[in-house]
């Protein structure tokens, strides 16, 4: 069944459209405010093009070369050699969800009416959605500024009906083929098109929203395998308290304290080194502390979402239509998306640190309370989850060196006209590399936690967690016993905690967590 359409209008779309288009392949169309600011904006451009003035982007060449006037009749030619000189990306295909919404947010800003391109144009690219048509992107080529140039400038070479894309099947085809096949008509740019289709930050900030989207999941998904590794560890729910929160009054704590406790709730686990004769006096910082740690990466994260939200509400292009004139800007420069995919690639990083931390206590006998060496079923025969750990270890030291910030590092480009540039877009292609490596991290914690709990029986642990070891059994994962191939058993944890079916199970016994 087809998603119903999501309209783009004057206003930002939102976080949620983003997601619909990128992932859910929802189609597009544009809303009557956007059909009428489009028309609008675009008979400014059309009279100045007419203009004896030079006018930035309309009648002059672009970048270093602004200077040069442009014949009317040879307008048509620059905005083609535009987009194709641009379009020189290299490397492996961008995925599928990053190009469209990479197309949605350029769509967006079309819509806003300070662009000046076509109707026709704006429409061409809504159609392209809504049939499923992918240009192919290429993964290396954006600075971050004068936006993600190379990685638009492919999207609107299968607008002219060049280049490849993926079709709705995923085959590669040229793009006129492609066009045809859906009953569409390549557009040949007129003045302004090329600029408008090319300048802005669209890449960088798509690939935000979707991180944020997945880094919000994700911190649910830590606070659970966090309360099972408490749990599996015999550790306490005390420093949780709410009590203990409010005196250090971050959001992002109270929350994350709130949810292990709720996790923990009624676990026979807990409760059976909860007398006075516990000799238990303080947990180790990656148990305790989880609350820190978690809820500092969500306050992150609720900073980056409020960065997209502004950019989400932005027209990014040089030059814009304001009014009745046309005027150059700097808006494309991407150093405020950069930062918070930046910082967020750190926030990850310390996350999937901390988890491996916790769930390398379960291996080591002198720290795991009572459980069998590497949670194996025969110490020296069996190796237990010893190399799972080294797979988060490898996993985490990878995460270290992602959390090096690309914003800042620039590389001056265009004849030193374009001298200081964001990177935000390798910021952003880091930043994914960095979600899918805590979704790993997180997985190992889970599924290694779980193997404890198992152990831990006759206790029984919380409903909550139980939920979680019981999901594991019933998707072909094995409880302990001697050693058998754990790489097909990690990959099945890691697609329960990616599809959130992991948090799911949780929320399904104890209502949804904040």
């Amino acid at each position: 069944m087809q998603s119903s359409p999501v309209a783009v209008g004057t206003g930002p779309v939102s976080p949620q459209a983003v997601l619909a288009v990128a992932r859910g392949g929802a189609p597009v169309e544009l809303a009557p405010d956007a059909v009428k600011a489009i028309t609008a904006a675009r008979a400014v451009v059309e009279d100045l093009a007419s203009a004896t003035t030079p006018a930035y982007g309309i009648s002059t060449g672009f970048g270093a070369l602004a200077t040069r006037h442009i014949p009317g009749e040879m307008r048509a030619q620059l905005q083609r050699s535009l987009v194709r000189s641009h379009a020189a990306g290299s490397g492996p295909e961008v995925e599928r969800e990053v190009v469209r919404a990479l197309m949605l947010l350029r769509l967006s800003t079309l819509a806003t009416g300070h662009t000046g391109v076509r109707l026709e144009t704006a429409q061409l690219m809504a159609s392209l959605l809504s049939h499923g048509i992918t240009p192919v992107v290429r993964e290396y080529g954006s600075l971050g500024c004068s936006g993600d140039l190379a990685p638009l400038s492919h999207c609107a070479l299968a607008l002219m009906g060049e280049g490849e894309v993926r079709d709705a099947t995923g085959a590669l085809v040229p793009a006129a083929e492609a066009l045809a096949a859906a009953g569409l008509v390549p557009v040949e740019l007129a003045a302004k098109e090329g600029l408008a289709l090319i300048n802005g930050t669209d890449g960088m900030l798509g690939m935000l929203v979707m991180a944020i989207a997945d880094l919000r999941m994700l911190l649910r998904t830590a606070d659970v395998a966090a309360a099972m590794s408490v749990e599996g560890q015999l550790g306490t729910d005390r420093v949780f308290a709410p009590e203990l929160q409010a005196i250090r009054p971050h959001p992002g704590q109270a929350l994350s304290a709130a949810n292990l406790t709720r996790v923990l709730a009624d676990s026979g686990v807990v409760a059976s080194h909860r007398g006075p004769d516990c000799n238990r006096v303080q947990d180790a910082y990656s148990l305790r502390c989880s609350p820190q740690v978690h809820g500092g990466a969500r306050d992150t994260v609720e900073h980056a979402a409020q960065v997209a939200g502004r950019e989400l509400a932005s027209a990014v292009d040089n030059p814009v239509v304001v009014g009745d004139r046309v005027e150059s800007n700097g808006n494309f420069h991407g150093a405020p998306v950069a930062y918070v995919l930046d910082f967020l690639a750190i926030v990850a990083a310390d996350v999937a640190s901390i988890s491996e931390r916790r769930t390398d206590r379960f291996l080591d006998k002198a720290r795991n309370h009572g459980l069998p060496p590497f949670l194996a079923d025969d110490p020296g025969v069996d190796s237990g989850h010893m190399i799972a750990q080294y797979t988060q270890a490898a996993i985490v030291s990878e995460m270290k060196r992602l959390a090096a910030p690309a914003s800042v590092d620039s590389i001056p480009s265009s004849a030193m006209q374009e001298d200081h540039v964001s990177m935000g877009w390798s910021a952003a292609r880091k930043l994914r590399r960095s979600v899918d490596g805590l979704t790993r991290v997180v997985a190992v914690e889970v599924l290694t936690a779980a193997r404890a709990l198992d152990l831990r029986r006759p206790l029984e642990p919380s409903p909550a967690t139980d939920a979680v070891v019981r999901l594991l059994r019933a998707s072909g994962i094995e409880g302990p016993g001697p050693d058998r191939h754990l790489s097909p058993e990690i990959e099945t944890a890691v697609e329960l905690v990616r599809s959130g079916a992991v948090l799911t199970a949780v929320e399904e016994v104890i209502g949804e967590l904040a």
